[in-house]
């Protein structure tokens, strides 16, 4: 991963993609999985090259291939493929989901 600076905020194009959040207290890096999943699913193309030059193409697909499939939009899994090579992404079926959610 590369090193960026602690202070560093999200550009101001982010924004719209985060209307339900509190941007001013989003960070880079304790906020990665949601900065990266909402920039794939619902971002422009100057997204997602933001991503891959500040986490870096090896962690943006590292956290998509550790991210279950029905948490990307079927647009978004296509450009995943067409883009970054990555063919199969983890499954996760409800029941897996439910399982998870009690203490069966």
């Amino acid at each position: 991963m590369k090193t960026r600076t602690k202070n560093l905020n999200l550009p101001l194009f982010f924004k719209p993609l985060f209307w339900s959040y509190d941007f001013s207290s989003l960070d880079p890096q304790r906020h990665k999985k949601t900065i990266i999943l909402n920039s794939i699913n619902y971002g422009e193309w100057k997204h997602w090259i933001w991503i891959v030059k500040f986490y870096g193409e090896k962690e943006v697909k590292k956290m998509i291939e550790e991210t279950p499939k029905t948490e990307f939009r079927a647009p978004a899994l296509k450009l995943i493929s067409l883009l970054l090579g990555i063919e199969k992404l983890k499954y996760a079926s409800r029941s897996d989901y439910l399982k998870s959610q009690t203490n069966i």
